[in-house]
């Protein structure tokens, strides 16, 4: 019988996550890249952001990060569906981007630095009426 044992220091292992996963991931896009992706009418664009904030002009929904799950009905039924969401500075979007693979869905842009990095390349937001 031959016993081959082996050890290594290599400390490189790999984690998979779920931003990180083959099928299941979402994708941080630039201010820039993120206008690309919006001015597309099949991609729904969703604020996340609590409280509310001045929104993106397209904004399709505006549901709160850690409330996707209780307001199912009001995202795309089709879990392919392109989805663009973004919050404030971009914590709130990637907490939700995850929770939305967690829910199903696979094409998710997160506006990476949110609004503010939106707001700070120039582009226009929609002021809330009060």
């Amino acid at each position: 019988m031959l016993l081959i044992v082996g050890c290594s220091n290599n400390t490189n292992s790999s984690t998979v996550t779920k931003e990180s996963s083959a099928t299941k991931w979402y994708q941080d896009l630039s201010a820039q890249e993120f206008k690309s992706v919006i001015e597309d009418p099949e991609v729904f664009v969703l604020d996340v952001h609590t409280p509310e904030q001045p929104h993106i002009k397209g904004t399709d929904a505006v549901i709160p990060f850690d409330k996707l799950e209780v307001n199912l009905a009001k995202l795309p039924k089709d879990k392919n569906t392109k989805i663009a969401l973004y919050c404030r500075s971009g914590s709130m979007s990637k907490e939700a981007s995850e929770e939305l693979i967690t829910l199903g869905y696979t094409n998710i842009n997160n506006l990476e630095g949110g609004a503010n990095a939106w707001k700070n390349e120039g582009f226009p937001v929609e002021e809330l009426v009060k």
